[in-house]
């Protein structure tokens, strides 16, 4: 049978490069989706490239690549993931490149199959070893990167993360403590194998729900010498770090649970052609039929107008994250806009997610798109205006924060429906004015418009949690 283009027709691995000329050092380039909160990487010698978890919009790959005068020839996954579709497949096709996948993995497509040890030899300065690293995943992979002979880093994926580790719990909660278990022992092995001067380069833990815990976000690098120091899998014992960890897991978005089969399947590059585009009277029925017309303004400008029915997901906040969260699979999706590159960004961002091909879209001002009906509008406040009204009126406040935010602290009184419940849990709604808080003002919003489409009085808070003390209001 012959192999596909993007298998390779040499072995992946072999004795190493004997009398090779010497070749300047790698360079390694992150490439950010703050948005998701993971990071792929770029490894290069300025003539061939390694790519390391590629998000699915591989243009910005391939860019990268061409600009920094590196040809991908190797893609690697550390692991089946979870939370994004993955662009591993699609770039290695699209580059000719090899794409290398655990040989454990249960895939529906031909890959280069590795397994723990396997070394692949990149180019005479760039050499990858494969080191298993299961708790993230059961077959979770790291590639420690090779210089010279000696490792200089270590891509980590969801094994150890700056600061913390990958969450256990994505297979299902009756893995979760075995998981645990298995990321202590992984997170040890890594310390052991390389030297402290690696560097750790994890896919997670920079705001994405795979995070076991989010303590270090601003931290922008690490070595394995400093998580040696700071990583509670290598400084606590072993039970207390499991005990921990599963004591500090909370809900994570529900389109997680589509991303595996998706990615196992083999997903193709996205289609980001720009969507059909939609007049006012077409809007106005798709509201009317059930289907979800998004708003991607910022939120204030959407609390001070906006077509009735539509919900708020701005561009500025965690709009993949959130509306993937919400939004049932499979229902019709418009994009509104202030322009259609708005939309654009917007379409890459659920892409990502797998949310493919919105229904349409339109882009300028809630006017347009109104066809001449009149606009809702709701307030937006502060800490210390909900503690001014509370006491001037009767009024209900909502917290739409997860379990363990609430837990830790919540103004006294408040109702409490995470945000990503709240669309099946209206019914539980107090009747009446409604003031909606978050952490930081994104989720009040979000909670806000569909409270607001649902015909409800609302006022979202836009403030910081940390403020709602110093308002006067008291917390518990």
């Amino acid at each position: 049978m012959q192999s596909p283009a993007y298998l390779p027709d040499r072995p992946t691995s072999s004795a190493g490069h004997a009398g090779a000329a010497a070749e300047p050092g790698p360079e390694i380039v992150a490439i950010d989706t703050p948005t998701l909160g993971d990071r792929s990487y770029l490894a290069h010698d300025g003539r061939v490239a390694l790519v390391i978890d590629p998000q699915r919009d591989i243009d910005r790959v391939l860019d990268l690549a061409a600009k920094r005068g590196g040809r991908v020839t190797h893609v690697f996954e550390t692991h089946v993931h979870n939370d994004y579709v993955t662009g591993g497949l699609a770039l290695a096709r699209a580059a000719g490149a090899a794409y290398h996948v655990n040989a454990a993995d249960a895939l529906a497509f031909a890959r280069v199959p590795v397994h723990d040890g396997d070394v692949i030899d990149v180019s005479p300065a760039m050499r990858i070893r494969v080191i298993a690293t299961p708790g993230h995943t059961f077959t979770h992979l790291s590639y420690a990167l090779e210089t010279a002979g000696r490792p200089r880093a270590v891509f980590t994926g969801g094994s150890l993360l700056y600061g913390s580790t990958g969450r256990p719990d994505l297979l299902g909660a009756a893995h979760a403590a075995e998981l645990a278990h298995a990321q202590y022992s992984s997170a040890h092995r890594l310390a052991a194998a390389l030297p402290e001067e690696a560097d750790v380069y994890p896919t997670h833990g920079f705001g994405s729900f795979c995070a076991a815990t989010q303590p270090e976000g601003s931290v922008p690098s690490s070595t394995i010498g400093r998580e040696r120091r700071v990583n509670p899998a290598l400084t606590l014992d072993e039970q207390r770090y499991v005990s921990e960890l599963l004591a500090g897991l909370d809900a994570y978005p529900a389109y997680y649970a589509h991303m595996g089969p998706a990615n196992a399947s083999g997903p193709a590059g996205p289609d980001l052609s720009p969507p059909h585009r939609a007049e006012a009277n077409e809007l106005r029925h798709r509201i009317e039929a059930g289907e979800w017309v998004v708003d991607l303004r910022a939120r204030r400008a959407f609390a001070a107008g906006h077509v009735a029915g539509t919900l708020s997901f701005a561009l500025d906040g965690s709009l993949a994250t959130y509306l993937g969260w919400l939004i049932p699979r499979g229902t019709p999706l418009t994009l509104l806009g202030q322009t259609p590159q708005q939309v654009a960004q917007a379409q890459r961002e659920l892409a990502r997610i797998g949310i493919d091909r919105p229904a349409a879209m339109a882009a300028g001002d809630p006017a347009q798109w109104s066809g001449g009906r009149a606009l809702r509008s709701f307030g937006v406040a502060a800490f210390t205006d909900l503690e001014a009204a509370r006491h001037h009126r009767p009024l209900m406040i909502l917290d739409v924060r997860r379990d363990l935010e609430w837990t830790e602290s919540h103004i006294d009184g408040a109702i409490h429906i995470p945000l990503h419940e709240l669309p099946f849990r209206l019914a539980e709604v107090p009747d009446g004015e409604l003031w909606v808080y978050c952490r930081s003002g994104y989720r009040s919003s979000v909670a806000a418009s569909i409270l607001d489409a649902a015909g409800r009085t609302v006022v979202a808070v836009d403030d910081d949690y940390d403020q709602a003390a110093a308002a006067g209001l008291p917390t518990v």
